[in-house]
Order: C-alpha cells, then structure tokens, then sequence
C-alpha cells in the first residue's frame, strides 16, 4: 500500500495518503515477512502497466488473483473512484489468464448497485471465463457479498442492503457465490438484520481478542502497520516498520498491543452496543462484521 491511485468508495482500510516506494522497496519489505507469509495480494493498477510485475507474481507461485466490480463500467468507475477503472480491470483479467492466474471476481452489493448485477453476469458469460481458465487447470470463480463497514465503506452504511434486496441477486452470481462461502443460502452469507444482532448482543457481557493464526498485514507509505481486521485508523496501528523489526511488529499483534484490540479485549460488548447500535435498523451484517463496525464507532468517540 505504498500508494493508491484509486478512491474506493468501499474501501474498508480507508484513504492513506499517497507516498512514492519503488520496486525494491516492495520486495524488501516482502523479504522481511517472506519466512511468515503465505501470499500477497496483487495491483491491478501495477498489472496493466509492466510485464515486470505479472513475471514477479508468477514467480511467487500465485495461482489466483481477486478483482473487485460493482456493475457496468460508469458504476465501477464511480465506486473506484478513477475513470478507466473499469477497462483496466478487464486488461487486467487477460493479463492474469495469459499467464495462467485465475481471476477471482468479487462483488461488492449494496442498494445502489444492486440493479447492474445482471452485467456482471453478462461478462463472466460473454468472456467465458470459466472455459479459459479450465483450459490451463485453473478454476474461475466470483462472489457476491456486502462486506464489512468500516474505513471508507462505513459512509455507506445508508445504501446498505436489507433482506428484502437478496431477490435481486441473479442466479449464476448467486450459485458462485453460495460455492464460494460454502453456503446453502443467501442468508447464511448476507448475515443477520442490525436489529436481530443487537437484540442478541445487548445483554453480551463477553470481551474477545481479536488475533489470528494466519493474520494479514497491511503496510502503508509511511511504513505503518496495521492488521486486517479494519481500518487503517490510528487505534488500529501496530508499529512502524522503520522503527521496528518484522519480529516485534507480530508480537504486537499478538499481544494485542493496539488501541482498538484493547478496547475490545477490556470493555464488555455489551457496552459498545448499547453506545453505537441501532436497535431498529433492517441493515444486514455478519455477526464479527457488525462488532469490528460498532468497535471503530466507538474508538472513534474516544478520540
């Protein structure tokens, strides 16, 4: 994350200002955490503009790359916040199939978007995707979620989907993604309504840690550290890798060193819905998601 040229509008991790990082700094950083890491995540903005970078992932032994639509190319556009987001990503899907990467499409659904579903389907069909990637061994595969709400996608929060929307989710996104989550319905993957979770969570007097055994790590142009769960806001913060080791940055995280992961780890759930919940809202959520999104609610009445 040495710097976006995107504004994704559901950006969970947030806008962290842009800085300047070469090449060798990326694969500096990714020899410090090489010995613990299982894979990194790709740049579309990256892929489509040098062979150099494709030639380096293939050399890294991924096999699958993940890229984000929303619908046609105006509503990609405006969600990724750049004109020609669309189109790239698309280059960028010949690209990874060339070089035998399996493109996995995930979409992002909310109110607002939920109406151009039916184009993305159209594509995966038109493109054959599936064929092309089978033709070299690879799998395709795309799902159908509504994410978390935190970072940027928290201002979304009003546009979020409710029960009544799930309808609208055309078969063939609908069959790949209940695949994808291994689901047997819609519901288990759209969550529950804020309204039933906090009338469970209410009288919850539990706390929780929030570390992981495959934990991912997000590193931004300044160096900061921060852990998957989240935003990258302050109270999420890990340490700096210009300050400190590879080594000392994971052990905070496993101790649970930053603002956020003591909160959640010392004041009772209970707590924290009752100061950031909506008892009466019809919004769907995953159960972690909506307590990482009253969480931040509440870190940030602490600033």
């Amino acid at each position: 994350m040495y710097g976006c040229p995107n504004r994704c509008r559901h950006c969970w991790v947030g806008h962290s200002p842009n800085g300047r990082m070469t090449f060798d700094d990326l694969k500096q950083i990714a020899a410090k955490f090489k010995s613990y890491a299982h894979e990194f995540e790709i740049s579309v903005w990256r892929i489509v503009r040098g062979c150099e970078y494709v030639k380096w992932l293939v050399s890294l032994g991924v096999t699958k790359a993940q890229l984000t639509l929303f619908g046609g190319e105006a509503l990609t556009d405006y969600y990724t916040g750049r004109t020609g987001a669309y189109r790239e990503i698309l280059h960028a899907v010949d690209i990874l199939l060339e070089n035998k990467i399996s493109p996995r499409i995930q979409v992002f659904v909310n109110k607002d978007n939920i109406e151009e579903l039916p184009l993305i389907e159209a594509l995966i069909l038109e493109n054959r995707l599936p064929e092309r990637c089978v033709a070299f061994g690879g799998e395709f595969s795309c799902f159908a979620h509504q994410d978390s709400c935190d970072g940027e996608n928290a201002k979304l929060y009003n546009v979020r989907v409710t029960p009544d929307d799930l309808k609208k989710i055309p078969p063939l996104l609908t069959d790949y993604t209940l695949k994808h989550f291994h689901a047997d319905n819609l519901n288990e993957v759209f969550g529950q309504t804020e309204r039933e979770l906090y009338r469970k969570l209410i009288a919850d007097t539990s706390t929780g840690s929030y570390v992981s055994d495959s934990p991912v790590l997000y590193i931004d142009s300044a160096y900061n550290v921060y852990p998957n769960i989240s935003t990258t806001a302050p109270y999420w913060c890990l340490g700096n890798l210009k300050e400190s080791s590879a080594e000392e940055i994971l052990r905070n995280y496993l101790s649970g060193k930053s603002t956020a992961q003591t909160v959640r780890r010392e004041i009772p759930l209970c707590e924290i819905v009752k100061r950031c919940g909506d008892p009466n809202s019809l919004r769907l959520f995953g159960k972690q998601d909506y307590i990482a999104y009253l969480l931040n609610q509440y870190c940030e009445g602490m600033s």
